[in-house]
This record gives structure tokens, sequence and C-alpha cells, in this order.
């Protein structure tokens, strides 16, 4: 009968485990309570459903690896949707190199695939295609057309785990600059802010970057860029700098590539102070799922969904699962430990 009291005792109020076990100690003498009343919360389909995750955050800071030349990675994503504007431009299309952090912004009028495309057309006819794309899985970047591209191009792409912007860092701390700026830039005329940005992608390429030690457009090309009001004696000094760039190029890459290295380790550390190693599941476990996007009237909603099982076990803690049985939430996804819960069968104790 220990399992029924415990349930039931449970299920007053779906209490913790030591406001349940207190309630049954008024009651009832049974041994071993503590793990016992464990058990039976564990498996609660409702708290498994409802309950956010407690303790430390689960998942560890993997920094992507970084080839040591330039225009290999492309980190890419849209921004928006933003003031509409007279030739109806309502996104941006960042596109972001991650080794020398040289940034590309486009105006564009819709996230479709077939502008994706264009504008890493335009790209393609001055640097070539990369070696390899990044991105979320927005309709542009799952769509048959993009991965025919890449195809075509020997792009390799890489799309993060859905809900984990972090997976996607640079982009994501870049779009973070571009709306601040184009909004004060265009307070005047919200809807005039896509004549900026131009004059913002020059700004951002050279400033200098903590990251790299330099600005991305002198590691890029190697020499400052010539953003207006140069007097004389500044153009005699990027003339030398232009001279002596040649002998300089490898160790100016390889100085940045250490810098890189270099603040992902302090980063690392820092993020995983406050991370635990996550939980690993097998093919076949039952999960659920985190709900990662949320909308009116849905507040009161499930924090999680579920059951779900484990098909694939991806690297980085990232999982394929697969809906079980009839409820709310999509048929296949991808996910990360951080998101997901045992969902285990009542045991016997």
């Amino acid at each position: 009968m220990q399992t029924e009291i415990i349930r039931n005792a449970h299920e007053r109020g779906h209490t913790g485990v030591k406001y349940t076990e207190k309630h049954l100690q008024d009651y009832y003498y049974i041994p071993k309570v503590r793990q016992k009343v464990e058990k039976i919360i564990s498996n609660c389909v409702h708290c498994i459903l409802i309950n956010q995750k407690r303790g430390k955050k689960e998942g560890l800071l993997h920094p992507l690896q970084k080839e040591d030349k330039p225009l290999h990675t492309y980190h890419i994503d849209h921004l928006g949707p933003l003031e509409s504007t007279n030739k109806n431009y309502k996104y941006v299309l960042a596109i972001i190199d991650a080794f020398t952090k040289f940034v590309w912004i486009y105006p564009t009028k819709s996230t479709t695939s077939a502008e994706v495309i264009a504008k890493l057309e335009i790209q393609k006819a001055v640097f070539g295609s990369p070696f390899q794309i990044i991105s979320d899985r927005g309709t542009a970047f799952t769509t048959g057309d993009f991965a025919d591209y890449c195809a075509k191009e020997e792009i390799k792409h890489h799309a993060i785990t859905t809900g984990l912007p972090r997976a996607n860092g640079q982009i994501e701390r870049i779009n973070q600059t571009i709306i601040s700026v184009l909004s004060k830039l265009s307070l005047e005329n919200p809807n005039k802010w896509y004549k900026f940005t131009n004059e913002l992608q020059q700004t951002i390429n050279s400033t200098y970057q903590r990251s790299i030690d330099t600005t991305p457009f002198e590691l890029l090309f190697g020499t400052k860029m010539n953003t207006g009001g140069l007097d004389k004696l500044k153009e005699m000094v990027e003339a030398e700098f232009q001279a002596n760039f040649e002998a300089q190029r490898e160790e100016l890459r390889k100085h940045a590539k250490q810098q890189i290295f270099k603040i992902q380790e302090e980063n690392r550390k820092t993020y995983n102070l406050r991370r635990r190693e996550p939980k690993s599941y097998r093919v076949g476990d039952l999960v659920a799922i985190k709900r990662t996007q949320y909308g009116p009237n849905l507040k009161l909603k499930p924090k999680y969904l579920g059951p779900y099982s484990i098909m694939r076990a991806k690297g980085g803690n990232t999982y394929d699962v697969v809906k079980e049985g009839n409820h709310e939430g999509p048929n296949f996804t991808t996910t990360c430990a951080e998101y997901l819960k045992p969902w285990n069968t009542m045991l016997e104790l």
C-alpha cells in the first residue's frame, strides 16, 4: 500500500519531497520514506510536464573549433521584423566571418531561402563561398533549395539546436549591436533604418575587437579602413602598414587565433561555474522536452511536452527525439540535455 499512500499524499497539491514527507510522517511510519517519496515524485507525469528543472543548469560551454584563416566559416541569421520601409524592407540578414569577425549587413524584404541565396551569391562574387555555414533552424535555412545550394557550392551547413541561441553566439551578439545602433540612427525616421546599414557595417568592421585584438577589416585585408577625414600623416602611416603587412600577415593571424582561444577559455571557465555535467540519455529512453516557444494564452500551459523517445544521440549533448502517443508538440525535433527530463513509468518501490 506504500506506493498508493505516497502518491495520494503527493497529489493533494503536487508538493515537493520535503512537504510530502512531512505530511506522511504525521500519519504513517514508512521505512526509508524519503527515497520512496523522491521516486514517486520523479515519476509524476504532472510534475514532469509543469515544473521547471531545479539546481544548476545542465550543459557546459563547448567553443567551436576555429580555423586559422579568414572566410572559412560564416555565422548567419535574420533579424526582425523591423519597421517596414517604403522599399518594403522588413528584415536584416547578418553574416559574420568566424575568424576575422568581419560583418556583412543586408536589408531584405523577407526571410526566404531565395533572398539568402541571392545575398550569398553577392558574397561569392567577391570572396568566394565559405567552407561552412552555421545558422539556426529558421525556414530560410531548412528548405530543400538552401540544402541544394550548399551541396552545389560544397558548403557544410550546421544548423544549431532549436531554442539554444548560444550555439550561434557570435551572430546573436552582433544582432544586439545592429538593433541598438540602427534604433539610434533612425530615431527620427524609423522607417528609414535601411539607409544606415552600410554606415553601420563600415563602423563595425573598422572598430577594435577584443577577441581578435585588432579590427576585422585590418585582419581580413591587412590595412586600416579609410573611414574619411584622413590627414597626410595618417595616410603615410597607413602606407607604411600596407608595405609591412605581407611580412606580418602570418604572424598577425597567429596572434589573432591565440587571442580567440584565450577569450574562449575565459568565457568557458566563467560560464561553467554556473553549470553541471548534463544527464546522459540512451536511444529508446522516454523523456519530456521543454516548450521553447511561447505566445498568447500559453503562460499556464505545461512547461514540458511528452512523452518523447530518444532516436539518436548526437554530439554536444544533443538528441533527436520523436513523439510517442498523441499529445501536444512536434512529431520530431532536435533538442539538448538541458531541455530534457526523464519520463519514467511508475516503478514498484
